[in-house]
C-alpha cells in the first residue's frame, strides 16, 4: 500500500506547535484584513479613515498613496500628475523599495486571499495542473498595459485588472467582479498552479521591479538542517526563488535573492528543522 503524504506542516507542527507553524501566515491574514477594514469603514460605517482604494488613497485627510503601476500608466498615458498624486508614489516606492516590492503580494494585494485558497484547496483535493504559463507573461502584460494607455489616452487596462476591480468591488460593491474572482480562482485551481499571482499578473511583476535592492530577504541561515521534505516548496508561491538559498554551493549566498520572492514567510513557518529566518541582506556575508 502506498503511504499518503501527509499535509504540508505536519511535521513543523508536530516540532514547533501549531502557532509558530503558522505565526506569519496568521500576520498576514490580520494585516491583509485589516487593510481591507479600513477601506470598508468609510462606505459602511461612515468612519472615513482611508478614502480611496490601493489604486489612490487618502488616509486621515493627510497622507496620500498612489500605486506605482497605475502612476506610471498615467504617465503613458499623456496625463499631469498633481503633486499629491506624486508624494503618493514616492513614498509607496521608499516603503516598497525597503522591505521588498512583493510584500505588497503576499501582505496587502486582497487577491491574495483567493489564490491561497485556491493552492490550498488543490493540495488539499490533490488535483494535478499540467499547464505550466511562461513566469515572464507577467512582464509582457506591463507592456500591454503601458501601450494601451498610451493609445487609448486612458487606464485603460485598470479597467479589467483584477487587482483593481476586485478591490474596488470589496469597497463598492462586487457586481461582475464576482466572475473575474472565480475566473481566478478556477485558473489556479484546475488550470495552472499559482497561475495568476505567479505568471499573469503585471501589479505583482511591477512590484517585483522594486525589490531588487531591499535589505528584507529570507535566508536559508540553517540549511544543513534541511531533511529534504520538500514542504516549503509546496507552499511557496515561487518555488523557484528556493533553491539558489538553500541547495547551493558552500561559497553561494543563503540569501533568497530574486526579486519574486514575496516575503510571505511560509517557508520559515512550515520547516520543522527551522532552517529558515528573515535577514539583513547587507549584514550577511555571502556564505552565512
Amino acid at each position: 500500500m502506498t503511504e499518503t503524504k501527509a499535509m504540508p506542516g505536519a511535521d513543523a507542527v508536530a516540532c514547533k506547535g501549531w502557532l509558530r507553524t503558522y505565526r506569519w501566515l496568521l500576520l498576514r491574514r490580520a494585516s491583509q484584513i485589516g487593510i481591507l477594514a479600513l477601506f470598508l469603514l468609510g462606505p459602511l460605517a461612515n468612519v472615513w479613515i482611508v478614502k480611496g482604494t490601493l489604486t489612490s488613497s487618502l488616509t486621515l485627510d493627510i497622507l496620500p498613496l498612489t500605486d506605482p503601476f497605475v502612476f506610471a500608466q498615467t504617465v503613458f498615458a499623456g496625463h499631469v500628475s498633481s503633486s499629491e498624486a506624486l508624494v503618493g508614489v514616492s513614498l509607496v516606492v521608499a516603503f516598497y523599495a525597503l522591505v521588498s516590492g512583493r510584500v505588497y503580494c503576499s501582505w496587502v494585494c486582497p487577491l491574495n486571499l483567493a489564490t491561497d485558497f485556491a493552492a490550498w484547496l488543490q493540495q488539499k483535493l490533490s488535483i494535478n495542473t499540467a499547464i505550466v504559463l511562461p513566469r515572464n507573461t507577467r512582464y509582457w502584460l506591463i507592456a500591454l498595459a503601458m501601450v494601451m494607455a498610451m493609445v487609448s489616452g486612458t487606464l485603460a487596462w485598470e479597467q479589467v485588472n483584477p487587482v483593481s476591480v476586485i478591490h474596488r468591488g470589496m469597497v463598492f460593491g462586487m457586481g461582475m467582479a464576482w466572475l473575474i474572482l472565480l475566473a481566478i480562482i478556477l485558473l489556479d485551481l484546475l488550470i495552472s498552479r499559482r497561475g495568476w499571482c505567479g505568471h499573469l499578473c503585471p501589479v505583482g511583476a511591477f512590484y517585483s521591479l522594486l525589490s531588487r535592492w531591499s535589505p528584507l530577504r529570507v535566508s536559508a541561515i540553517a540549511r544543513e538542517q534541511c531533511d529534504d521534505c520538500m514542504d516549503c516548496f509546496v507552499v511557496c508561491p515561487e518555488p523557484q526563488v528556493i533553491r539558489p538559498a538553500l541547495k547551493g554551493e558552500k561559497e553561494e549566498t543563503r540569501l533568497i535573492m530574486s526579486s519574486q520572492c514575496t516575503n510571505c514567510g511560509r517557508c520559515i513557518d512550515i520547516c520543522g528543522k527551522e532552517v529558515f529566518r528573515f535577514a539583513n541582506r547587507y549584514k550577511q556575508h555571502a556564505g552565512v
